[in-house]
C-alpha cells in the first residue's frame, strides 16, 4: 500500500469523513437539530480548528515523514523521527529523581556540631564566679585607654556619655520639642495623606535619639581614630539602638495606630507581644556583641548562641500562638478562593506553628538544613499564595471599577472587561502554578520527569514539557490577542472613525495574524525550523487534495466574506428560507442567530455559492406589504384614510419612509388594497409590526362598520320534475 493511500485512510479515520462540514450542515437531522438547540459548543470547536489542523498534520508527518521525505530533498529538510523506548526512558529519569531525593533527605538529616558541651555550662558557672576578682584589672585597662586617648579624646568620650545619658532620662522631652517643631509642616499636606503623615513623623521622632548619638559618635570616632573593641561596641550598640527604634516606632503605628482597620480589635496585645519579642531579640543580639569583645572562648561563644536561639524560639512561638490576633491581621475580602484558602490556614493554624516549634527546635540542636527547608517551604509557600491572591482580587477590582463607570449597554466594553479578566485569570494561574511549585521544590522534578522525548526534529529533540511550555505560549498569545481586539473595537476604531464592517474585518485579520505568531513562535520554541514548514506547507497541500476540500474552500469563503464587505457582522441576511443576525464570522463557517434565538452555523462557501438576501447591506429600512380586502360597499378614499392613520400611529413603523396606500384590484370578493410601510429590520420583525397593524385595522374597521367579506359562492340545485 502506497503512502499517500495510508495518509487517505489516516486522515480519514481522524477526521470521521473525506467531507466533515458537509455532513454536519447538509444532514437533516443535524440541521434539525440545530433549531432546536444552541450548537454554540459545536462553534468553539470549529472555532479552533486551524489549530488543530495543525497539530494534527504534525502527527501525520511524524508517522510518514520517513517514507515522504525520502524520495526527494531527503537531505534539505530535516528528519521527524519518533522517540523509541519513551516508557524506559521515564521510568530511568524517574529513577534518577528518586537517588537524588534520597540524596537530599539525607543532607537534610545532616547535624552540625553544636561546639559546647556540659563542660562549657561548667567552665560558665565558674568564670562568672570569678568574675569579680577582675574588675580591678578591667579598670586598670581603662585608665590606660584614657592616657592613650589624652585629655581632648577622653572629654569627647564623656561628654558622648553624658549625652547618652540625658536622651535616656529626658526622652519625653526632647520627643515634645521635636514633635512641635515638626508639627506646622503637617497642615499642607492632604487631608487624605494626614494619618500616613502623623504615622511617619512619629516614627522618625521616635528613632531621631539614637540616630543623633549615632551621628555624633560618629563624628567622634573621625576625630579621636580610637579603635578599642569596647568603642566599637558602643557604636554597634547605636546601630542596634537606632534599628530597634525604627522597628517599635513602625510597629505601633501599624498595631495600634489608624493605618490598618484590621488591628483594632487585637492591636494593643500584638504590639505588647511584638515589643517583647524585637526587645528580646535584639537584647540577644547586644549580649552575644558584648561577651565576643570581652574574647571569651570559642565554646562559651556557642553556648550562648544557642541559649540565645532557643529562647527567640520560644517567644516567637508564645507570640505566634496569638492566632486571632494574627489573622486579624490579614484583610477579609469577597473572594471565594481567598475566603476558601483563610478558612483553611485558620483550621491548620496551630498544627503548622506546632511543627514550625519543633523544626526550629531542631534548628537549633543543629539540624540546619532541616530548619531551614520546611520553615522556608512552609510559610514561604503559604506568603507567596496569600500574596499572589491579593495581587489577583487587586487588579480584578480595578477592572471592575473601571467598568462600573462605562455604560451598562456598552457590549464593547464589556468585551473589554472579560477579555481583560481572562488574560489576568491566565496570567495568575500560570504564575501561581510555577511560583508555588517552585517554592515547594517540585518544580524541577516535574520539568525532569516530563522531559522524555517524543520525536525528533533533525537535532532537536522534542519532549513533553518543551511542548507543554509551547502550548503555555500560544494560549498567551491568544488571550493577548483577544484583549487587544476588544481594545481596538472599544477605543481605536472609534477614535480613527473606521466603520464597523471594516473594523471587524481588521480584527478578524489581526486575531489570526497573532494566532498565525504565537504558533510560529511556539514551533520555533519546539525545534521547528522554516525547512520543516516547507514540507508542512507541502503536507498540508496534500491534505487538502485528499480529504479537506470543503474545509479549504470554507477558509477561503471565510477570507472572501471578511474582506470583501458584502456581509458584516450585524448584518440581517437571509439564506435558504433562514433569516437572522450575523453574530460572528470565522474560517469555516458563519454564524446567524435568527429572531427566535436559534444559532445558525452556515457554511462560508454557501454563503458565497448561494443567492442570499442582505437586509443591511445599504440601509437597515426595508419595505413591507399588507394586503388587505373590503366589501364593494366600502368607500375607497376612506379605506386609504383608515390604513394610513394606522400606518402613522403604530410606533414600529419608520417615519423614514411615508406609508402608502395602493389600490390594486376588483376581485371576486373584495376590493384589494396594498399598505406600504417602512420598518428597522435590525429592532423589529416582520410578523411583529404586521400583527399590531393588523389589530389596528380590524378595530377601526369595526368602529366604521366596514365589512370584510367572505369569499362567495352560488349554488344551483337541480330537481328532476
Amino acid at each position: 500500500m502506497t503512502s499517500n493511500k495510508v495518509m487517505n485512510k489516516m486522515m480519514i479515520a481522524i477526521i470521521g469523513n473525506p467531507d466533515p462540514l458537509n455532513i454536519v450542515f447538509n444532514n437533516p437531522k443535524n440541521r434539525m437539530r440545530s433549531q432546536q438547540m444552541s450548537i454554540h459548543r459545536y462553534g468553539k470547536a470549529i472555532n479552533f480548528k486551524a489549530i488543530f489542523l495543525i497539530a494534527l498534520l504534525i502527527g501525520i508527518l511524524t508517522t510518514f515523514s520517513a517514507g515522504a521525505l525520502e524520495s526527494e530533498k531527503a537531505e534539505e529538510a530535516p528528519r521527524i523521527t519518533a522517540a523509541q523506548d519513551m516508557g524506559g526512558v521515564v521510568k530511568r529519569e524517574a529513577g534518577k529523581i528518586k537517588s537524588d531525593l534520597r540524596e537530599q533527605t539525607k543532607s537534610l538529616f545532616h547535624r552540625d556540631r553544636l561546639g559546647w558541651d556540659f563542660g562549657s555550662i561548667k567552665y560558665l558557672y565558674t568564670s562568672a564566679l570569678t568574675l569579680p576578682k577582675e574588675l580591678p584589672g578591667l579598670t586598670k585597662k581603662t585608665i590606660e585607654s584614657s592616657r592613650l586617648l589624652g585629655f581632648l579624646g577622653s572629654a569627647l568620650i564623656l561628654l558622648f556619655f553624658s549625652a547618652l545619658l540625658y536622651s535616656i532620662i529626658g526622652r519625653s522631652r526632647m520627643l515634645d520639642w521635636a514633635m512641635h517643631k515638626l508639627e506646622p509642616f503637617g497642615k499642607h499636606i492632604p487631608e487624605r495623606f494626614k494619618a500616613l503623615y502623623i504615622a511617619c513623623l512619629n516614627i522618625l521622632v521616635s528613632a531621631l535619639i539614637p540616630i543623633v548619638l549615632l551621628s555624633l559618635f560618629s563624628l567622634i570616632s573621625k576625630i579621636i581614630q580610637y579603635e578599642a573593641s569596647w568603642f566599637q561596641l558602643v557604636g554597634r550598640m547605636l546601630k542596634l539602638w537606632a534599628i530597634g527604634s525604627l522597628i517599635l516606632a513602625f510597629l505601633k503605628e501599624i498595631f495600634t495606630g489608624h493605618l490598618i482597620k484590621e488591628t483594632n480589635q487585637h492591636g494593643k496585645t500584638l504590639f505588647l507581644y511584638a515589643r517583647l519579642l524585637v526587645f528580646y531579640i535584639f537584647s540577644g543580639i547586644a549580649v552575644f556583641w558584648v561577651v565576643e569583645v570581652f574574647k571569651v572562648r570559642t565554646e562559651i561563644l556557642a553556648l550562648i548562641k544557642f541559649a540565645i536561639a532557643v529562647s527567640i524560639a520560644v517567644v516567637c512561638f508564645l507570640f505566634f500562638m496569638k492566632k486571632e490576633a494574627i489573622l486579624s491581621l490579614l484583610p477579609v475580602v469577597p473572594f471565594s478562593i481567598y475566603t476558601r484558602f483563610l478558612s483553611l490556614l485558620k483550621k491548620t493554624y496551630h498544627p503548622l506553628m506546632i511543627i514550625s516549634m519543633a523544626v526550629a527546635l531542631l534548628w537549633c540542636l543543629g539540624y540546619h538544613n532541616l530548619g531551614v527547608m520546611v520553615l522556608s517551604k512552609i510559610w514561604f509557600t503559604i506568603a507567596a499564595f496569600w500574596g499572589l491572591l491579593l495581587l489577583y482580587y487587586g487588579v480584578r477590582k480595578q477592572v471592575d471599577l473601571w467598568a462600573g463607570k462605562t455604560n451598562p449597554d456598552d457590549e464593547t466594553a464589556k468585551m473589554l472587561v472579560g477579555a481583560t479578566k481572562s488574560l489576568i485569570k491566565y496570567m495568575a494561574i500560570v504564575a501561581s502554578g510555577l511560583i508555588i511549585l517552585s517554592l515547594l521544590g517540585l518544580l524541577d522534578p516535574i520539568e525532569r520527569i516530563m522531559s522524555f522525548p517524543i520525536f525528533k526534529l533533525g537535532d532537536n529533540t522534542v519532549t513533553l514539557w518543551i511542548l507543554i511550555k509551547a502550548t503555555l505560549i500560544l494560549l498567551a498569545f491568544i488571550y493577548a490577542s483577544r484583549l487587544l481586539q476588544t481594545y481596538f473595537d472599544y477605543k481605536i476604531f472609534p477614535f480613527l472613525g473606521i466603520d464597523s464592517g471594516l473594523a471587524y474585518a481588521l480584527n478578524t485579520l489581526f486575531k489570526y495574524l497573532s494566532i498565525g505568531i504565537g504558533v510560529l513562535i511556539s514551533l520555533n520554541f519546539v525545534g521547528i525550523d522554516l525547512r520543516f514548514l516547507m514540507v508542512f506547507a507541502g503536507a498540508a497541500g496534500i491534505g487538502i487534495g485528499f480529504g479537506l476540500q470543503n474545509l479549504a474552500a470554507n477558509i477561503v469563503s471565510g477570507f472572501i466574506i471578511i474582506f470583501g464587505g458584502k456581509i458584516r457582522k450585524g448584518d440581517w441576511i437571509e439564506v435558504s428560507n433562514t433569516m437572522g443576525v450575523v453574530t460572528d464570522v470565522h474560517l469555516t463557517y458563519t454564524k446567524v442567530n435568527s429572531r427566535a434565538d436559534i444559532e445558525y452555523l452556515i457554511p462560508n462557501s454557501e454563503l458565497i455559492s448561494s443567492t442570499l438576501v442582505n437586509y443591511t447591506l445599504s440601509s437597515p429600512f426595508i419595505r413591507i406589504d399588507l394586503p388587505v380586502g373590503v366589501s364593494y360597499n366600502s368607500d375607497p378614499r376612506e379605506i386609504e384614510r383608515i390604513l394610513l392613520g394606522a400606518a402613522k400611529k403604530e410606533p414600529l413603523v419608520s417615519k423614514k419612509t411615508p406609508p402608502a396606500v395602493r389600490f390594486i384590484e376588483y376581485a371576486d370578493n373584495s376590493i384589494n388594497f396594498i399598505l406600504w410601510i417602512s420598518i428597522d429590520v435590525r429592532k423589529v420583525a416582520h410578523q411583529q409590526v404586521k400583527s399590531e397593524l393588523y389589530f389596528a385595522i380590524f378595530e377601526e374597521f369595526k368602529k366604521k362598520g366596514i365589512e370584510i367579506p367572505f369569499p362567495q359562492r352560488d349554488i344551483h340545485v337541480r330537481s328532476k320534475v
